[in-house]
C-alpha cells in the first residue's frame, strides 16, 4: 500500500478546520456515540483513541487491500482469483507487481483467498522432492500467521489440511492430517514453491498442479451448505484511505471476533463509532473530528514510522528482528504487530525465515544508489545457516518495490552459487550499485536503484545449531557488512 498515509495533503487545509471546530453535522458517528456515553471524549481524546486506533488497524486495512486486488476487484491489474479458488503464480515477481510492499522474488507463489463463513476450506499439498522447499502460510484478517503446511512444518508427504473459521464446530473429517484455525472470516493461504534456475519453471509448475483448495463439501463429495451473504466490499482507493481509513476498518471489523487482548482497543473504538455493527463515515463527521481523527492518525503513523525503524537489534547496519507471529507471539502489542505489516507485510515467523534488512551501512550512513557503490562479501564457506536457501533482495528505499533494471534481476540467492564468480582465497563478493561493475563482475552484480536503497536478506527455514542466525541478536552468524565502494 504504497503512499497509502501520506499526509501533508490531507493536513494542508487543518487549521481551517480547526477555526471551524464547532461547526456540527448530522451523521457525525463520533458526535452520535458521545451522545450515549457518560463520559463524553473532549477533542484530546478522540485524537488519541485515532491515534491508538490506527496502529491498531494499520494491518488489518493493509491486510484487506491486498484483499480486495487479488480476490475482489478483477480490474485492479493484481487479480489472482475468486474467493476460494486456487491461483498459480507461473513467474517470480518483479518491478510489476505492486500489491505487496516487499515482495518475495525467490520462489513463485501460488494464493487462495477464503471466505470460511459458510464452510471450511481443504488445502491440499502433493509430495514434494526433499531438495525442493516450499511452505503454505496461513494467514488472518488480523496478519496473524495461525498455522503452516510445508518442508519444515508438515514435511514432504502429501497431505490434506483443514482451514477453520472463527466460529467453526463441525467435526474433522477423517483423512485430515491437521487443522487451523483463522481468527476472521476472511483469511488468505500464500504457497511458496523453490525455483533453482529459470530452467526450473517447469518443474515448479509440476509442484504447483498438486495444489488444491476445496471447500469442505466439494472435498468430502457433499451437497455444499447455504451460501453465506453477498458481501458489498468497498472499493480500495489508495487516495481515499488517506482520509478514510477508519470507513475501511469499520467494515473489516465485522469479520473478525474480539480476542480478549483486543477488548480495551475494541471498546476505545466504539467510544468513536468504529466496530462490528457501525456505520463510521469519514465524511460525515463534523470539521473539528475530522482535524482530530486525522492529527490522531498522523501522530500514529509515525509511531509505527519509528518503530520499523527500531525492530529488533542493528548489527553492522542489518536489522534483525522476529516480527511476525500468531495472536499469542503479539499478545497484543499492536505497535509491533503495525511495524511488521509496514516493514513487510506477510512476513514469516523466524522459524519458518528470518528476514535482516538494512538501509544503512555499519556506520549508519544511508545506502543511496545515486550517491554510492556498495558491495558485501561473505568470507569462504561462511554463508546465512540454513536448512533450505537464502537471498539478498534489492528493493526502492522509498516505495519498497522491487526495481525495473537492465538485467531484471532483483536478488542474488543460494541457487545462483554455482554460475557466480568467487574470489581467489574462496569468497565471495555482491556488488550493489545502479551500474554494471563490468562484464567480469556481472555474474555477481545486484542492481540498485537510482536513490535510497532497501535491502532485504531471506533465510529460509534457518538452521537452529551453530553457527546460526538464531535466537535472533543473539546468535553466532552475523550478517556481512555493506561496505561503500564508491
Amino acid at each position: 500500500m504504497k503512499g497509502t498515509f501520506a499526509w501533508r495533503a490531507a493536513l494542508a487545509a487543518l487549521a481551517a478546520l480547526l477555526l471551524l471546530a464547532g461547526c456540527a453535522r448530522r451523521g457525525d458517528v463520533v458526535a452520535k456515540a458521545q451522545e450515549q456515553d457518560k463520559d463524553r471524549l473532549d477533542f484530546a481524546q478522540v485524537r488519541a483513541i485515532a491515534e491508538e486506533g490506527f496502529i491498531y488497524g494499520l494491518p488489518i486495512v493493509m491486510n484487506y487491500a491486498v484483499t480486495y486486488e487479488f480476490a475482489v476487484d478483477r480490474n485492479s491489474g493484481q487479480f489472482k482469483a475468486p474467493f476460494n479458488q486456487l491461483s498459480n503464480e507461473s513467474h517470480v515477481f518483479t518491478y510489476k507487481d505492486t500489491t505487496v510492499i516487499t515482495p518475495n522474488s525467490d520462489t513463485p507463489y501460488s494464493f487462495v483467498a477464503m471466505d470460511l463463513r459458510a464452510e471450511p476450506m481443504v488445502l491440499s499439498v502433493p509430495a514434494v522432492e526433499k531438495k525442493r522447499y516450499y511452505s503454505v502460510q496461513l494467514v488472518d484478517g488480523n496478519t496473524f500467521n495461525f498455522g503452516y503446511i510445508g518442508s519444515r512444518a508438515t514435511g514432504d508427504a502429501p497431505g490434506d489440511y483443514l482451514v477453520v473459521g472463527p466460529d467453526w464446530k463441525g467435526e474433522t473429517p477423517a483423512g485430515i492430517q491437521g487443522v487451523f484455525r483463522s481468527s476472521t472470516a476472511f483469511a488468505i493461504a500464500i504457497f511458496r514453491t523453490q525455483l533453482f534456475t529459470a530452467a526450473d519453471m517447469p518443474n515448479v509448475k509440476k509442484v504447483q498442479a498438486g495444489y488444491k483448495a476445496r471447500p469442505l463439501s466439494a472435498f468430502l463429495k457433499k451437497q455444499p451448505p447455504a451460501a453465506a451473504p453477498a458481501v458489498a466490499f468497498p472499493k480500495i482507493d489508495k487516495e481515499l484511505v488517506k482520509l478514510e481509513f477508519f470507513d475501511y476498518l469499520d467494515f473489516a471489523l465485522q469479520f473478525a471476533p474480539a480476542g480478549p487482548e483486543e477488548m480495551a482497543i475494541r471498546e476505545k473504538l466504539a467510544r468513536i463509532g468504529v466496530g462490528p455493527g457501525k456505520t463510521f463515515s469519514f465524511k460525515d463527521l463534523s470539521l473539528a473530528h475530522k482535524a482530530e481523527i486525522l492529527l490522531g492518525m498522523k501522530a500514529g503513523e509515525a509511531k509505527v514510522v519509528q518503530a520499523v525503524a527500531d525492530l529488533g537489534k542493528e548489527i553492522d547496519g542489518w536489522r534483525i528482528a522476529g516480527a511476525f507471529g500468531d495472536r499469542a507471539f503479539y499478545h497484543g502489542d499492536w505497535l509491533l504487530r503495525a511495524a511488521a505489516a509496514k516493514a513487510g507485510i506477510y512476513g514469516n515467523d523466524a522459524v519458518e525465515a528470518v528476514y535482516p534488512m538494512a538501509k544503512t551501512t555499519a556506520d549508519g550512513q544511508p545506502l543511496d544508489g545515486s550517491k554510492h557503490d556498495y558491495a558485501i562479501t561473505f568470507p569462504a564457506g561462511q554463508y546465512p545457516p540454513v536448512n533450505a536457501f537464502w537471498s539478498i533482495t534489492m528493493y526502492d528505499g522509498v516505495t519498497q518495490l522491487l526495481i525495473k533494471n537492465p538485467i531484471n534481476r532483483y536478488l542474488i540467492n543460494s541457487p545462483m552459487l554455482p554460475g557466480m564468480r568467487k574470489n581467489p582465497d574462496g569468497s565471495l563478493t555482491m556488488y550493489l550499485q545502479k551500474t554494471s561493475p563490468g562484464k567480469a563482475k556481472e555474474a555477481n552484480w545486484l542492481p540498485a536503484p537510482d536513490g535510497p536503497i532497501y535491502l532485504v536478506m531471506r533465510l529460509y527455514w534457518p538452521r537452529t545449531e551453530a553457527p546460526s542466525v538464531l535466537p535472533l541478536g543473539a546468535g553466532t552468524w552475523q550478517p556481512a557488512q555493506i561496505v561503500k565502494t564508491r
